[in-house]
């Protein structure tokens, strides 16, 4: 810890030798280096043009999408379906350790069983977890 310590012999307001306001703590920098300082923690700088990398969430999203009958992505009743990122969300992808989620709206003329299977096998073939997808509505079919 630094101590501070006061000049001493020297009037309140009169200023010190060193250019320091009288009565104004220093700070003794020698007992400072030779204390142990904590080991220092190093970081991995992941972007440093402040455009946002693509990230796994992303990847399903854009996986799932691609599927023929996917009209959107689903982000729940409340929201609540989401992989929050900085700044931004992922709505209708869920990722956690456990399993990935993934809730889609898809088109009213579609076999559902048979996209949802495509959906499954195209998330399950990029993550080593679970996946579950959930139909949540049927709308019309997205323009080409």
């Amino acid at each position: 810890m630094i101590e501070p310590t006061t000049p001493t012999g020297a009037l309140r307001g009169a200023g010190s030798a060193t250019g320091a306001p009288v009565g104004a703590p220093s700070f003794d920098l020698a007992a400072t280096a030779s204390a142990a300082s904590p080991a220092v923690t190093e970081f991995e700088v992941v972007s440093t043009t402040g455009v946002p990398e693509v990230t796994a969430a992303d990847e399903i999203a854009a996986l799932v999408l691609a599927v023929e009958g996917v009209v959107q992505l689903h982000p729940g009743r409340f929201g609540e379906v989401a992989t929050y990122l900085p700044g931004r969300r992922v709505a209708g992808v869920k990722l956690s350790e456990q399993a990935v989620e993934v809730h889609v709206v898809l088109a009213y003329d579609t076999p559902i069983r048979a996209v949802a299977q495509q959906i499954h096998a195209a998330v399950a073939a990029v993550v080593d977890v679970p996946v579950q997808v959930y139909v949540e509505d049927l709308a019309a079919a997205r323009a080409a």
